[in-house]
């Protein structure tokens, strides 16, 4: 893009709403291959998102946050308010994220995006970041969807370059050997584009909602729920 002083900030409302950036003097491969580091004043840790203990550099888990950014709360909704912060101020941002040792974060995806196959855990941007790797592929979003036998199972939505033209068999094909058999989709839907809101962010839950539809699988995602 020729912009050689840009940063990558990473944040959400909640926080005001940056948690952490990269700085104009990093590296080039550092500024875009991680969501850089605190800014100053902010504390950062990655839990367990099961245990809600604190994990060591390396390991993936929910990025939490404390300090001056977090946010006093939600209007009027002391229960959301309590689910979003901890008693120690700790703000849950549902986003998993990798700690490197010099301080700075990779960002995994959303923690309750998470797919529970057979008892394995997928996450869906290590899956989405293969397969951009294709090169038929312009992009591609990954989701799970109720199974009856494992639970749940990989759907990818895939939107091909323009002229290219690709069939489910080929899209397996090309995982086959370079990633976990398990995290393979299972089902391959081409599409056109995404659902997205009005700025321009993904809304999986709706594509979702259709595959369970137009799939028969009401009932297993009640079951999901109950």
């Amino acid at each position: 893009m020729h912009i050689d002083r840009m940063v990558i900030p990473y944040g959400q409302t909640e926080a005001s709403p940056v948690i952490t950036m990269s700085r104009v003097g990093d590296p080039l491969e550092l500024r875009v291959s991680t969501i850089g580091a605190a800014l100053a004043n902010t504390e950062v840790q990655i839990i367990d998102p099961e245990s809600k203990q604190r994990l060591p550099i390396e390991q993936q888990g929910e990025l939490c946050t404390r300090g001056y950014l977090v946010m006093k709360g939600y209007d009027g909704d002391p229960a959301a308010t309590a689910e979003a912060i901890d008693p120690d101020g700790w703000l849950h941002t549902g986003d998993l994220a990798v700690m490197h040792a010099n301080g700075y974060f990779s960002f995994k995806g959303r923690a309750k995006d998470t797919i529970i196959r057979g008892g394995e855990n997928i996450y869906p941007r290590e899956v989405e970041d293969f397969l951009h790797t294709h090169p038929k592929i312009a992009d591609v979003y990954v989701i799970g969807i109720p199974d009856a036998r494992l639970g749940e199972t990989v759907l990818a939505w895939v939107q091909l370059k323009p002229g290219e033209t690709s069939t489910p068999e080929e899209v397996q094909a090309f995982c086959k050997g370079k990633i976990a058999y398990f995290k393979i989709p299972q089902y391959v839907r081409f599409v056109d584009g995404f659902p997205m809101t009005v700025t321009k962010k993904i809304q999986k839950f709706l594509m979702r909602e259709q595959e369970i539809r137009e799939r028969g699988l009401e009932e297993l995602a009640r079951q999901e729920t109950a």
